[in-house]
């Protein structure tokens, strides 16, 4: 867990060190990383994280044929992607549909929050014995040593409704950095990062050239200096920096402004970024939740069409900045919904069947891999695993998904077990 962090006290900077480094369960480290030795096509990832279980039926995987309580509530739209339809609120989406990959096939049986959430971030079904680390951390881990943490967390990592660190067994350093504020706010700033006037950094800069000479500096606290003692570190969290009219088109809510700050830190060369965006447990009240956002609203401000303004512009503002090709966009969260609308006009969890959506990093686009029965209640085609999964986003990165780290116990535990790698060129 985070600590309480005061940036006005003078044992803050401490504090973040601590969480950083940690005095518990850590994995060791390999000698050498688990990198492939071809070229990968992705250099680093966005995954776009719909925490709560996103329908796939009105978002990816629509059914405008089925009956009135498996179509629900909306409609389906043409793309530009003949024969490619998805939800009517995702038009932004629709119109760059030829970068976008649709996986409609993926299939659980983990049907609860927090065992979904850690299989579908990790590749591997959670064991009471040992937290599996997230492919966030895995590339972190293998990728250590940057300027900024090799996994951030925006706005938080608070998954699932658990208490899934991210990191597994492996050290502090490969932990998510959560940015633990709302980019949306006026008055954002990353609380961890703020450690007051220049006495203080003069302060901090005496400890760690103390520190140096007795030899005490490990590779997480030596991170912790440069996130708190470095300009262009801390400069990267900094929203006002871009202009007004970027801000607008990733549009005004929370999502919108994470993509944008998870764009500012793959510009600076973090190498997975996590954006997690809650309040997709729709058990009652789609419309209200999904379209809406609230009721009587005069335009829709729900997840959907705030999840269109922010994806859409997430893909126009990496192609413009030369950055999609190496950057790979990942959408997804635990489980779909159920196919049929319940009594409250929301849908359950259904982990038998859902969506992913995947662009960048060397994805082929306009493709859809996979495909529901015709009530988007089972794969009829195709069906992936979250190993499955898994395994394929650590391949397109550029590591070996059958190399091993270490557990605090000895065991050496593969990247990926189970999964085979869907082939995103189709």
């Amino acid at each position: 867990m985070r600590p309480n962090f005061d940036p006005l006290n003078r044992r803050s900077f401490l504090q973040l060190a601590a969480w950083l480094a940690g005095t518990g369960a850590t994995g060791s480290l390999g000698a050498a990383p688990n990198v492939l030795a071809s070229n990968r096509a992705a250099k680093q990832a966005i995954l776009i994280w719909l925490d709560g279980g996103p329908t796939h039926l009105e978002t990816w995987d629509p059914k405008p044929d089925a009956p009135t309580e498996v179509r629900g509530p909306f409609g389906a739209i043409a793309t530009a992607v003949p024969g490619i339809r998805i939800s009517e609120h995702l038009p932004r989406v629709a119109r760059q549909l030829d970068r976008w990959c649709l996986i409609r096939s993926v299939t659980s049986p983990l049907g609860e929050h927090n065992f979904g959430t850690h299989y579908l971030l990790s590749g591997y079904r959670p064991t009471p014995a040992l937290e599996y680390p997230a492919v966030g951390s895995l590339v972190a881990h293998e990728r250590r040593g940057g300027l900024l943490p090799g996994h951030v967390a925006v706005p938080h990592f608070r998954v699932g409704g658990s208490s899934f660190s991210g990191r597994g067994f492996l050290t502090m350093e490969a932990a998510p950095f959560s940015v633990s504020g709302d980019p949306a706010r006026p008055d954002f700033r990353v609380e961890d990062l703020t450690v007051g006037d220049r006495e203080t950094l003069e302060r901090i800069e005496r400890r760690r050239r103390y520190l140096e000479t007795l030899g005490e500096v490990d590779p997480a606290l030596e991170q912790a200096f440069r996130l708190v003692l470095t300009p262009e570190a801390r400069s990267a969290f900094d929203l006002t920096a871009e202009p007004d009219e970027v801000r607008r088109r990733y549009g005004p809510r929370t999502i919108g402004q994470s993509c944008l700050l998870a764009r500012r830190l793959i510009e600076r060369d973090v190498p997975f970024v996590t954006v997690n965006d809650p309040g997709w447990d729709t058990h009652a009240q789609a419309v209200t939740q999904l379209r809406d956002g609230y009721t009587g609203a005069e335009v829709p401000v729900g997840k959907i069409p705030s999840l269109d303004l922010a994806l859409s512009a997430l893909i126009d503002d990496l192609e413009e900045r030369g950055r999609l090709e190496s950057t790979l966009v990942i959408v997804m969260g635990e489980f779909g919904r159920t196919p049929k609308l319940n009594a409250a006009g929301g849908r359950d969890h259904w982990p038998r069947c859902f969506s992913v959506a995947l662009a960048g990093g060397g994805v082929s686009g306009g493709q859809v891999i996979g495909a529901s029965d015709r009530r988007g209640e089972s794969p009829l085609e195709q069906p992936v695993t979250p190993a499955d999964l898994a395994c394929t986003i650590l391949q397109q990165l550029g590591l070996d998904p059958t190399a091993t780290n270490t557990t605090p116990d000895g065991r050496p535990i593969q990247l990926n077990r189970d999964g085979t790698p869907i082939d995103l060129h189709q």
